[in-house]
């Protein structure tokens, strides 16, 4: 693990401060939330003896490479569960799972009928019967061993900032910085998915009432982006040399900028971004992008 670098931002405005903590660096491919997610999940596999990992993703999953490449590194079988029939067939053409295959990760395509069933005990029997005993992984990683480790991206040093800010995939992530702050600390979720159910999603692992969601910078729901939002994401890197994905942690700084140029934010806020990774995922969208012929997201 890298030691972790916290980097100030420059803004228009005197009102505010903002930094970003990089997660994305612990790891050049199990980085950020996924990182702090797999800590204590792979510790515990290790003590219940298991040496193979099952869990579940779509196409261009986040979560789908971090296990494949943290199975590589750390000893265990890897399987993935891809949601869609139809990419068996398209693997080489997909960067994410042609990482993952790449890892030595059993990659097997059900339909997306099936995929729904994936908590179901009845399923799981089934996936035991085809791959034998493993580690069970949920989509996204979240766990109460995942929210665990996402408790320890905030350090003792951290006690100064008055707002911390997350982008929100299945809440586990946000879970854990909220069970780390302190009851003068704000923290501010940015939602990656449209609906009002994560709330009651984080609800089941904190207990505290000092954070908001706000649903306003989604862009049209999970994978939906346009022209405004990448070029703030390449106008954003070209002023800081930090890259941003534009599932997760594109959205939520377009926000957080957005926020502080309406006065959200008291005078004298110091606000700390959380980078959570989840860059491996830019080569997919502008695949994407490409065969429409519009503007490329910039990495490097």
């Amino acid at each position: 693990m890298n030691k972790i670098l916290t980097q100030k931002i420059s803004l228009p405005t005197s009102k505010a401060s903002l930094y970003v903590r990089r997660e994305d660096l612990i790891h050049p491919f199990v980085s950020g939330n996924k990182f702090r997610k797999l800590k204590y999940n792979l510790i515990q596999a290790r003590k219940e003896g298991k040496t193979k990992l099952l869990t579940f993703g779509g196409a261009f999953s986040n979560h789908i490479a971090a296990v494949a490449a943290a199975g590589k590194e750390f000893g265990f079988e890897t399987v993935g569960i891809i949601r869609g029939e139809e990419l068996g067939s398209k693997v080489e053409s997909n960067p994410t799972l042609s990482f993952s295959k790449g890892c030595g990760m059993v990659l097997n395509f059900v339909s997306r009928d099936t995929y729904r069933d994936k908590e179901l005990p009845t399923f799981i029997k089934s996936l035991k019967a085809n791959y034998g005993d493993f580690y069970l992984l949920p989509e996204g990683g979240t766990n109460a061993l995942a929210i665990k480790g996402c408790g320890e991206i905030l350090t003792q040093k951290d006690t100064s900032f008055t707002h911390i800010c997350s982008a929100v995939g299945t809440g586990g992530t946000i879970a854990g910085i909220i069970n780390a702050t302190l009851p003068n600390q704000k923290i501010i979720g940015f939602p990656a998915l449209k609906g009002s159910f994560l709330s009651d999603d984080i609800r089941k692992f904190v207990n505290k009432e000092s954070w908001e969601l706000i649903h306003d910078y989604h862009f049209g729901g999970y994978g939906k982006i346009n022209e405004a939002l990448i070029r703030f994401i390449n106008g954003f890197y070209q002023e800081t040399a930090i890259p941003l994905d534009p599932i997760y942690t594109g959205k939520m700084m377009y926000g957080i900028f957005d926020l502080i140029e309406k006065g959200y934010f008291p005078n004298g806020s110091k606000i700390l971004a959380i980078h959570t990774g989840g860059l491996q995922g830019v080569a997919g969208m502008n695949q994407k992008i490409k065969n429409k012929n519009g503007l490329l997201i910039q990495t490097q």
